[in-house]
């Protein structure tokens, strides 16, 4: 039986996983609207094809590397909140910045610090978000985050269309966004203020080494690495599209916006399951967005649209029960360590599986399909061995 001391414990971790979410909700309404439209600024700046397709991939790789620094920062200083709220306002006010911007390095500079503050703050965000979901249940505690995320992610570049919609320039559309860049601080200030030490959410510390990781932390690298690899991102499926005509150029975003109303839903029913003892539902996430790419590059109209939801899904469950699993192989004194190495690793793959699909996308749409399901498939097959003492050790949680 519950007793009132563990629902309200419950709750005090729901609202605070909550606030994080409303921080993650003005947070993506702010930089993922700019990026939906500084490839076009950057062009009206004077940007070659080529310094947008590098500033891109490079700008990703930086957001990706530097997260394991982030990470052992926040574990060997236990200053969390610190290195989390550096690294937003980085991440943040680097965006509105970009409206006093009036040559493309200054801007390719602002997007690159933009990058390093999303690195600085996603591991030590993660990291608390761990101890919270220890009380509510890890896979619906980054389940949630992950829907209010989204939801932010959806609304911003609608907010965006609508500027541009009345007439305003890349400018106005930026200096528009220092509005949820500020809702997005005050928050977070805000949290930090009620929680901090979210360390202390986090009931009883795992029974695992706090000196390393167990081997199974090292297999579920490679197995999420392998789906990294194979995983066709959204930009060259995009390409494929406009180039070919399967989808109209208006329908296009509206894909997108399907694949991000498909990935809360997902990431919600995810973290439900698994919070339940499924372990088994990695490698279902795992197997479901395989048949993306035959779709899309094989397919009509229909077809992209299944591809979408397909993707979605996978999406979904990246940023939920793949999450929770760093967690449940980590210990709480290397909690950050662990997210950053992940976060590092599972980047490094994606990086280089979409670079070499892009060069096959040129050469061979066949030998593209066979590489991104046949790395896809190789992952969820590891994942099933990470899964076993997954259910040995017990994510079972119930809810108050």
């Amino acid at each position: 039986m519950t007793s009132t001391n563990d629902r309200l414990d419950v709750r005090h971790a729901m609202r605070f996983v909550v606030l994080l979410g409303i921080v993650s909700l003005f947070a993506d309404m702010t930089y993922e609207s700019a990026r939906s439209i500084t490839g076009p600024f950057l062009q009206t700046l004077g940007a070659s094809a080529t310094v947008v397709g590098v500033v891109a991939g490079l700008g990703e790789l930086i957001g990706y590397a530097l997260r394991l620094v982030s990470g052992r920062i926040a574990d060997r200083t236990g200053r969390y909140w610190a290195v989390a709220i550096l690294g937003y306002c980085l991440n943040l006010l680097a965006v509105p910045a970009l409206a006093l911007t009036g040559h493309w390095e200054a801007a390719v500079a602002l997007m690159f610090l933009e990058r390093a503050g999303k690195a600085l703050r996603n591991p030590p965000r993660d990291a608390m978000l761990s101890f919270a979901g220890k009380r509510m249940g890890r896979g619906w505690g980054f389940a949630l985050h992950e829907a209010m995320d989204q939801t932010g992610a959806t609304l911003g570049p609608l907010i965006i269309a609508g500027v541009l919609a009345l007439g305003q320039d890349y400018r106005t559309a930026f200096g528009v966004l220092l509005v949820p860049a500020l809702l997005s601080l005050a928050v977070l200030l805000r949290a930090r203020f009620l929680f901090p030490h979210p360390r202390a959410l986090e009931s009883k510390t795992p029974e695992l080494d706090p000196r390393g990781y167990a081997p199974s932390f090292w297999l579920y690298l490679a197995a999420t690495g392998c789906i990294a690899a194979g995983f066709a991102d959204y930009p060259l499926l995009a390409y494929h599209f406009e180039k070919v005509g399967s989808v109209s150029a208006t329908a296009i975003p509206l894909l997108y916006a399907l694949a991000m109303g498909v990935d809360a839903v997902a990431a919600l029913a995810f973290g439900w399951v698994y919070d339940r003892g499924m372990t088994g539902i990695l490698v279902v996430a795992a197997l479901l967005p395989v048949p993306v790419a035959p779709l899309v590059f094989f397919g009509g109209a229909k077809a992209a649209v299944a591809a979408a939801v397909l993707w979605g899904i996978g999406m979904g469950a990246q940023e939920s029960v793949m999450k929770a699993v760093v967690a449940a192989l980590s210990p709480a004194q290397r909690r950050g360590t662990a997210f950053g190495t992940f976060n590092m690793s599972f980047g490094i793959f994606w990086f280089v599986g979409s670079a070499l699909m892009g060069v096959l996308y040129d050469h061979s749409l066949p030998a593209l399909a066979v590489f991104s399901v046949a790395t896809q498939l190789l992952g969820a097959v590891l994942l099933i061995w990470v899964a076993r003492p997954l259910a040995d050790q017990g994510t079972r949680f119930t809810h108050t």
